[in-house]
């Protein structure tokens, strides 16, 4: 084995690893670059103190003596659910619970649930609330086409919404406070070049295990940093899905609801934005919410939220190339960095070149990798990713190994998505909620259930991608510890440990099957 070994590494297995290290510090360098470009925006905006109310109009909306109720402008507000028995109730008293004049909104509740018990809750929850008087309408379909893409096209069909200005869209898990509308629908209705109006999320679980603890600094960088800053500099980011609001008459210049990708939010943040509209970020307007606890929800998610945006490239890369509304810089910066760089470069290389291709570098002692880009590029990297949550500045490492892990799952996510492999391209698993938000604002402590049993493991926790991967590191890292000189196994074996306990199924919170 040994023979074979060295006669095939020289003529085939160098020159492969050279250009595949080559090809990993480009990208390294592209995310790099973007990161510290973001970085620079978001520190001149803080010292400029550039915020949204000196680059666009807004004053509170005031009642007509002459017109009355008829001068605020006429808002939907949707609410799309899926077999949400932990937290419809949340939901749709957050959403009645709206301060608005109560002619001039319209509560939509899009109820796709398919258990029978779960879909009557919800309708006797919509008509307790209309029986106080507030304008709710429950909405059900007859087949689940398109899944929330599809409900949420539904519900703008019915006649009554051809009396509304504005939509505003929030998940079943979000819950706005009362003021939510008086503070962002002044923006679109006193600048009619804004198409949306994006507000932040605030976890209400964010300290319910490690895992939700390094959601929330991926999340808030994203907010802080790259919403921020995209909203500063060319008035586009994508549409997170829930927690904004729209005008109606933007959303249905572009073709409305979408449902051929998994990110039918982005797809129409897209299209609306080569329409020649303009979006505006809100940061310190905040919406809480619920994050995924259990490992397996939170896989499903970052699948969609990896395959979902690859496809949607690479089904409009020549629609955007080819549009004529917006400039040619807008176009270079919506597909070169808000697709390319941080929709694919950030998950492969994360994953090929971190757990794939610089621990096999040990096996292949002929292939350098500089320092730059095993080192200093990483570190910087992760350093500005720790300025979105500052109190969790001491978890970086964790944070820095969990990302790691599920870069394995963003990587095929994106290679699915950008070559339609599989059935899982446009597959649509609903994340789900444990309710946590509503424990936390009740304050019921309920029975809490250990949350790692051994004897409670079942086959489908266990994942074997992770546990393969974790092999193959401990296996480098035994063999550079023991013949290399890079000194990588003491990375190589935090990781590997770091994969076989997401393997293993021991992170975030463990939900008995029973």
């Amino acid at each position: 084995m040994g023979t074979m070994w060295e006669q095939v590494k020289a003529p085939l297995i160098v020159p492969f690893m050279k250009v595949m290290v080559t090809m990993c510090l480009a990208m390294s360098v592209m995310l790099f670059v973007e990161r510290v470009y973001m970085g620079i925006v978001i520190v001149v905006v803080k010292l400029t103190r550039h915020k949204p109310e000196k680059r666009y109009k807004w004053e509170a909306i005031k009642e007509d003596l002459e017109s009355g109720n008829s001068a605020y402008p006429m808002v939907l507000v949707q609410i799309p659910m899926y077999n949400e028995k932990e937290v419809y109730q949340l939901s749709i008293g957050a959403a009645c619970g709206l301060s608005w004049p109560s002619d001039r909104i319209i509560i939509q509740v899009l109820d796709d649930s398919t258990d029978p018990i779960i879909k009557a809750l919800v309708e006797l929850e919509c008509k307790r609330w209309a029986g106080k008087g507030i304008n709710i309408k429950y909405e059900i379909r007859d087949n689940r086409n398109g899944y929330k893409a599809g409900a949420l096209k539904q519900g703008m069909k019915h006649p009554y919404v051809n009396h509304c200005d504005f939509v505003a869209i929030f998940d079943a898990d979000f819950q706005p406070d009362p003021d939510f509308l008086w503070r962002s629908v002044p923006f679109l209705a006193h600048n009619p070049e804004l198409a949306l109006v994006q507000a932040r999320w605030k976890f209400v679980n964010s300290d319910e295990c490690l895992m939700t603890r390094m959601q929330e600094m991926s999340l808030d960088y994203h907010f802080t940093v790259e919403q921020e800053a995209g909203s500063a500099t060319h008035a586009f980011f994508g549409f997170n899905g829930t927690a904004g609001v729209w005008r109606i008459s933007a959303l249905n210049e572009a073709g409305g609801w979408k449902d051929r990708t998994t990110v039918e939010d982005m797809d129409l943040a897209v299209r609306v934005s080569l329409k020649g509209w303009k979006f505006v970020y809100i940061g310190d307007l905040k919406v809480r919410n619920e994050l995924p606890s259990t490992f397996r929800a939170y896989r499903y998610q970052q699948h969609r939220w990896s395959c979902g945006p690859a496809n949607l490239f690479k089904k409009m890369i020549t629609e955007i190339a080819r549009n004529k509304k917006v400039t040619l810089w807008k176009k270079v910066y919506v597909i070169y960095s808000f697709f390319f760089v941080r929709k694919i470069v950030a998950h492969l290389v994360t994953f090929i070149f971190y757990c794939v291709v610089l621990p096999a570098t040990v096996l292949v002692p002929e292939v350098h990798v500089p320092i730059w880009g095993a080192v200093y590029i990483p570190s910087i990297v992760s350093l500005l990713n720790s300025v979105g949550t500052p109190r969790s500045f001491h978890l970086l490492v964790f944070w820095i190994l969990f990302e790691n892990v599920m870069s394995l799952h963003r990587t095929k996510g994106t290679f699915i998505g950008l070559f339609e492999a599989g059935t899982t391209v446009n597959e649509w698993v609903v994340t789900k909620k444990l309710g946590e938000a509503l424990k936390l604002k009740t304050g019921s402590k309920g029975t809490k259930k250990p949350r790692i049993q051994i004897g409670e493991r079942y086959l489908d926790s266990v994942y074997m991608l992770e546990v393969f991967v974790g092999l193959y590191l401990f296996l480098c890292g035994c063999y550079d510890f023991s013949f290399g000189k890079n000194h990588y196994y003491i990375y190589l074996f935090l990781q590997s440990m770091a994969f076989f306990v997401a393997g293993f199924g021991y992170i975030g919170v463990f939900v008995p099957n029973s």
